[in-house]
């Protein structure tokens, strides 16, 4: 099993690292609606508005609460708010360190230096990975604290180093710990690949303790490490908003009304199944039968993984099992699936599929034909990767990017929010209600009536919708007697969002006046912008 950090290792790092980098810068931002939300609580307090979204309302609406004050720190530093590439910036540096983990992890796992270049280089490209990285999001901070979390405690020595400071600060088990409290900082369910990571720990932490007389049987560093780095937050968030539990876990579950096993048909059958977007590959007609060959193939390997992991590697067994634990609890809460809920489970799914091949073809000192083999895999998924990159996007800037880094409907909202600012004067104190409230918000500054309830929980009682207002296809509606109550100034939404409850209201059609209209293929005909009849300027 290779250790050794020499000159060429240390290059093919630096590579890897620098690869994921220029992936994330070249595309530019594409930033996602809700990366918004997160980006106002930001400026909000840079500007000492304190960590509110609305001025003055304690609510807790952003689900990343330790990379809203990394980007507020950035913007304090740099004495600018460019939000949007401060972003790009953390997620390209944590990405970079997280190719870096993933070839360490691998070659530790599998004694292979290739697998790990290949496991580095797959999330360099990822376009998974790269997508949320340029839409703005967490995910790439919060994998860096699972991905060193893990490390540590692979490679942990069995008996803690010598006492006082320096001793914890050596201890990679006291490490290990800060970075699950880190993750549960950035996202609370981060608790989901925690808990089995602490349960393992504990579990063998038991064993050796009844190996040795006096010694603890609980694994007290760890659990101190993760609860002293957790508790600032955890503190200040019970105190300031009552709670450290975002508001929008349970607005989301209210308001989007989802079909049954919908949350296991998006995560299981279109992501687990093909992680690299592998059937983009085959032609049409023969998708459906390949589709079937990937989704058994990678079962198997992952079943296979689990198996070698137990024999070769078990440290490393509680973060194969964690994508497994992810789509259960998904599954069995069956929330609505944005596209950034995907991601989490990829390193760990990943990797199993690695570690499953890796016990069929054998190491590299028995089966000489495994090298070829595995490289075989690398290209190939590394081809589909690419597969699904476009040089020329058809909306945002014209430089490569994932095809599913889609943020045309941002890009809308971004005019409308400018024009309510530009055209229409609406200051902070102007009420406008939206679903989606991300960009509306942070580029109109003004008071929103968030129709969802994500910072606005109070409006939670307007839940759960009637199903007659909700169109074919859509998943929400905004409820009519919301907008009826809140009386906002202006209103934005989706055309489908109104389409068979609002736009049916004699007292909603009598009040307010339709000023602006872009149209559109998706969510309904357009996105429309409403005024308050007689308050306009």
């Amino acid at each position: 099993m290779p250790k050794s950090f020499d000159r060429t290792t240390l290059i093919l790092i630096a590579l890897l690292m620098l690869a994921a980098i220029i992936a994330r810068v070249l595309p530019g931002p594409r930033t996602i609606d809700d990366a918004f939300i997160t980006f106002r609580y930001s400026r909000n307090l840079v500007e000492g508005q304190g960590f509110v979204y609305n001025y003055g309302v304690r609510t807790l609406g952003t689900t990343t609460p330790l990379f809203t004050l990394l980007l507020a720190g950035i913007s304090l530093g740099t004495g600018q708010q460019d939000f949007q590439w401060y972003a790009i910036a953390l997620s390209a540096l944590a990405d970079a360190l997280n190719c870096a983990l993933l070839f360490l992890i691998t070659r530790r796992a599998t004694g292979s230096q290739m697998l790990g270049i290949v496991l580095g280089a797959l999330w360099a490209l990822a376009p998974r990975s790269v997508t949320f990285a340029i839409g703005g999001m967490e995910t790439s901070p919060n994998i860096l604290w699972m991905l060193a979390a893990v490390w540590c405690y692979l490679s942990a020595a069995e008996n803690p180093p010598a006492a006082g400071i320096r001793g914890w600060l050596a201890d990679k088990i006291v490490w290990m710990g800060v970075f699950a409290g880190l993750g549960l900082w950035t996202r609370i369910d981060a608790a989901l690949w925690v808990a089995p990571l602490f349960a393992y720990h504990w579990w063998e932490h038991l064993r050796a303790a009844q190996k040795h007389d006096g010694r603890s049987y609980l694994p007290l560093r760890a659990w101190l490490a993760c609860l002293l780095t957790f508790a600032p937050w955890l503190l200040f968030s019970t105190l300031y908003f009552g709670s450290p539990l975002p508001n929008s876990i349970n607005a989301k579950s209210l308001a989007y009304v989802m079909p049954s096993g919908a949350a296991f048909v998006e995560l299981a059958l279109r992501n687990y199944a093909f992680p690299f977007f592998e059937v983009q590959l085959l032609p049409e007609s023969w998708r459906t039968v390949g589709g079937l060959f990937f989704m058994t193939l990678y079962l198997l390997l992952a079943l296979l993984g689990l198996l070698y992991s137990a024999r070769n590697a078990p440290r490393l067994l509680p973060f194969l099992l964690y994508p497994w634990l992810y789509l259960a609890a998904f599954s069995l809460a069956n929330p609505l699936i944005f596209r950034w809920y995907t991601l989490p489970p990829l390193p760990a799914l990943t990797l199993g599929l690695v570690c499953g091949l890796w016990s069929i073809i054998g190491a590299e000192k028995i089966n000489r034909a495994a090298p070829i083999v595995a490289s075989a895999f690398g290209v190939f998924w590394l081809a589909a990767s690419l597969n699904v990159w476009t040089l020329h996007p058809d909306h945002g800037p014209d430089r490569p990017a994932p095809q599913m880094a889609w943020h045309q409907i941002e890009l809308y909202y971004e005019r409308i929010g400018r024009q309510l600012r530009e055209d229409y004067g609406v200051t902070p104190q102007t009420r406008v209600a939206s679903a989606d409230i991300g960009a509306i918000g942070y580029f109109s500054r003004a008071t929103i009536v968030d129709t969802v309830g994500l910072v606005t929980p109070e409006l939670r009682r307007y839940y759960p919708n009637a199903p007659e207002w909700i169109v074919a296809g859509q998943n929400y509606a905004v409820p009519p007697q919301l907008i009826l109550d809140t009386q906002p100034d202006y209103f934005v939404t989706m055309e489908a969002f109104v389409r068979l409850g609002l736009e049916q209201n004699a007292t909603f059609t009598a009040s307010y006046m339709l000023l602006e209209e872009i149209p559109t293929n998706f969510y309904g005909t357009g996105m429309r912008l409403y005024g308050r009849r007689g308050e306009q300027p």
